[in-house]
């Protein structure tokens, strides 16, 4: 016991946070597969939608978020205290205009997506402010590299995600999707705790000087130009899927992508702790190439693990995560879980540019997620054929990545020579 307090003792906030992430992202990851459980495939293909729905909307903020932890080590004082101010106003508003769309338009997402009612739109979008605002905290805390307040944001919205969803499930007697989609906006509040309030003031009106305005804007819109391309990549095949198969399979395919994420939800982590490092030593003048190397050595480790888990042990896994009504997509895990490793793995990459302020590889992404969007649509006769679509894309994605960062090593190493 004393040994394990010395222990607990000497790890780091990162290490501390790290191991919040993994908590985190095994308390979503339960929160799923109770659902899938509970509601049963024709009815988790609903909920799953609405989880995607988060997900889109956990890539739009994340413009903020990036933003936010970038500029809180570039900038200080009077311009950080004015430029945080900005980036709150700006979140909130976006958040306004989100919200309304998805109230306004309930009614087509659910004749688009199938969807047994339109209200769980409208509970959604009433939610959707909150999110942008908690994403522009969580950017203070990740840039100001406060992992232990970053990490009770996380565990908070997490946590009281999956114990009001699962209340309201057993105590009211309504559709699965009005309840789960209560529950998501409910849990935005807690997200919001603890929360950075000092030199926050909403009345006051602030401004940048021009060469911060342009860098920040700039770097701003890098950053939604790559989430997009996030969103398009990482959502497009359920949202697909859900338009052009029956709820049923629909339902299925849904907890298929959900196994075979787990690579990208850990790798989140990575990412987190990425973005923050890279822009220090680049601000410092150290090599940035190191940092990499070890993220992507880890992602490959644990990618490679679960994709031969998932090869060798399909209906087990299937089996002890959905139950036995969910078997028949067991084939198609292996499959999927080498999709979602390609694009983990080409994600650090991404994210590693993108604190270096280069455009190329988002430009890149961009690309090759419309590229797996009119795949899809065009080859979509069973999901097997939507699985292979994601593993070409993703393939010729990571190529890429691959060959911009030799290219830019030896474009790097030559004007270190000259200098």
């Amino acid at each position: 016991m004393i040994a394990l307090m010395k222990a607990l003792k000497n790890i780091t906030a990162e290490q501390k946070f790290m191991l919040s992430v993994i908590i985190v992202n095994g308390g979503n990851y339960l929160y799923n597969l109770l659902l899938g459980r509970i509601l049963g495939p024709q009815q988790f293909a609903d909920a799953a939608l609405l989880i995607t729905f988060l997900l889109v909307l956990s890539f739009i903020a994340m413009t903020f978020q990036l933003s936010t932890a970038k500029f809180s080590v570039l900038f200080e004082n009077s311009i950080f205290k004015n430029f945080i101010n900005i980036i709150y106003k700006y979140a909130t508003l976006t958040g306004i205009v989100f919200g309304i769309l998805i109230v306004a338009f309930s009614n087509q997402l659910q004749t688009l997506f199938n969807t047994q009612t339109s209200l769980m739109f409208i509970l959604f979008g009433i939610g959707v402010p909150l999110y942008f605002i908690m994403s522009v905290n969580r950017g203070f805390f990740q840039g100001s590299k406060k992992f232990e307040k970053l990490a009770i944001t996380y565990q908070g919205e997490m946590i009281s995600r999956l114990l009001i969803t699962l209340l309201l499930i057993y105590t009211i007697n309504l559709q699965s999707s009005i309840l789960v989609s209560l529950g998501i906006a409910l849990s935005f509040m807690f997200g919001l705790i603890p929360f950075h309030a000092k030199d926050i003031n909403p009345i006051k009106k602030y401004t940048l000087p021009s060469a911060e305005n342009k860098y920040i804007l700039r770097f701003f819109t890098l950053t939604a130009f790559y989430e997009l391309s996030q969103i398009i990549i990482n959502n497009s095949d359920i949202l697909l899927v859900k338009h052009y198969f029956e709820t049923y399979d629909a339902g299925l395919y849904a907890s298929l992508a959900l196994i075979g994420r787990v690579v990208y939800f850990v790798a989140w982590m990575f990412v987190m702790l990425l973005l923050p490092k890279v822009v220090q030593l680049q601000k410092e003048g150290v090599s940035t190439a190191p940092i990499l190397f070890k993220y992507v050595f880890y992602i490959t480790l644990l990618s490679s693990s679960i994709v031969i888990g998932c090869y060798f042990f399909p209906e087990l896994v299937i089996n002890i995560m959905f139950g036995k009504q969910y078997i028949s997509i067991a084939p198609l895990l292996w499959k999927y879980a080498i999709a979602t490793s390609l694009f983990a793995i080409s994600n650090i990459f991404a994210y590693y540019f993108l604190s270096l302020d280069q455009y190329i590889p988002v430009i890149i992404s961009s690309l090759l997620g419309i590229l797996q969007v009119v795949l899809i649509i065009l080859f979509h006769n069973s999901l097997l054929q939507v699985v292979i679509m994601q593993i070409v894309a993703m393939t010729i994605l990571l190529v890429f990545q691959l060959l911009f960062f030799v290219g830019y090593q030896k474009i790097s190493s030559k004007n270190l020579t000259k200098g």
